[in-house]
């Protein structure tokens, strides 16, 4: 029910702007009558579907250093009862007490949004948003299925490279003081990557030692029922893909977080659903090919030089739909392959027409802040240097 309404809402642009009034107007005047504590920390990760990503990592940062013990945290979760038994403060994501908190707290972090559309941050509220990914696809203004993005209350906004610029003044109508040219903390990891055991990685998650790893990370496609569902069907003949490749690969599929429901997949000792595994950056470590369409996981992927392939079997109808910010088939080594006979033949011939000088190019277009030191920049920001 929640989704369905969401689809609804962000699907009229009247119903919209009269939850951003009421709301906003709403929260403006409960938050003069709850106190600041100046020592919590509302934290929210993937619109309180997960304990990762960025919030995460600056939440792991903060409480090994001694210097940042006073801050409590709280996080938001959709089902804040799956993870009670870390030992969190947790409240339920979207609740009234959620808001209370937030108006309660000194500090937000997150990486999609707080205020969930509203305006009613505090004066003396600071506001990292770390973001989750460089946009391919049209997102917030920039998209015309979608309504008004107000994100000018972000104190700090976290840029990946010089294309996320101009995509946050339009997207989000964010300011440019408030950008932080320091990466994405979660991408720390992926920078400074060093020479890990992957086969010792790979018995840890359950993958076979000796087959190459292909993930197969798609993006979510909208509903058409309104809301009810996220689904999606993938235009591939698995037990194909295991006659052809099934020698030498493995192949981890990973879903969007808005995706419901995959269909036509059957997952067996080729094929592993790694839709809920948290741990991403593992996945992309122990990846030989990385398989995707718009997804932004492609520009994290970039930061450790191997071969992908953007696999757009609905790239035209998508194209005019969503809308790009940039054409993947002129911009991406290797182009836009439209169909899976297409993906199977440069799987097999191993040629994926990517070179350093490629990567180069791109990471300079799309990751030339990344550094490997996003999360101690983050910190630093928000709380001051200790």
């Amino acid at each position: 029910m929640k989704k369905r309404l969401a689809f609804i809402v962000k699907h009229s642009l009247l119903l919209k702007k009269l939850f951003v009034f009421c709301g906003s107007l709403f929260f403006k005047i409960l938050g003069l009558f709850v106190y600041t504590d100046k020592r919590l920390v509302l934290v929210v990760a993937n619109g309180g579907n997960s304990f990762g990503g960025s919030p995460y990592e600056i939440y792991q940062y903060m409480k090994k250093d001694d210097r940042y013990k006073k801050y409590n945290f709280i996080w938001a979760f959709n089902e804040p009862q799956k993870f009670e038994n870390l030992g969190l403060r947790v409240v339920k994501f979207d609740s009234f007490r959620y808001f209370i908190t937030a108006l309660k707290a000194k500090y937000w972090i997150t990486d999609i949004n707080i205020e969930r559309s509203l305006n009613f941050k505090k004066k003396g509220t600071k506001y990292l948003n770390t973001w989750h990914g460089v946009a391919l696809k049209r997102i917030g203004n920039d998209d015309k299925n979608s309504g008004h993005y107000d994100s000018a209350n972000i104190d700090y906004l976290c840029v990946s490279g010089r294309h996320d610029e101009s995509v946050y003044k339009s997207a989000l109508n964010a300011s440019e003081n408030s950008f932080l040219k320091v990466g994405m903390p979660r991408n720390d990891e992926l920078t400074n990557s060093n020479d890990k055991n992957l086969d010792m990685l790979k018995e840890d998650i359950g993958i076979p030692t000796d087959k190459k790893v292909i993930l197969y990370a798609p993006t979510w496609r909208d509903s058409n029922d309104g809301g009810r569902n996220f689904q999606i069907d993938l235009p591939v003949n698995f037990k194909k893909w295991e006659k052809e490749l099934g020698n030498e690969y493995v192949v981890l599929l990973r879903a969007h977080d808005r995706t419901t429901k995959m269909l036509n997949v059957e997952f067996n000792d080729f094929i592993f659903d790694f839709s809920k595994y948290t741990k991403l950056n593992e996945l992309l470590e122990i990846t030989d090919v990385l398989i995707t369409d718009y997804s932004s996981i492609v520009f994290d992927y970039l930061l450790l030089r191997k071969p992908f392939i953007c696999f757009g079997y609905d790239y035209d109808e998508y194209k005019k739909e969503r809308g790009f910010y940039f054409d993947p088939e002129k911009v991406y080594p290797g182009g836009v392959l439209k169909n899976e006979e297409q993906v199977l033949d440069r799987l097999k011939s191993k040629f994926f027409d990517q070179s350093e000088e490629d990567f180069d190019e791109m990471i300079g277009r799309f990751m030339n802040y990344t550094n490997g030191h996003a999360t101690e920049r983050c910190v630093e920001a928000l709380f001051g240097k200790k």
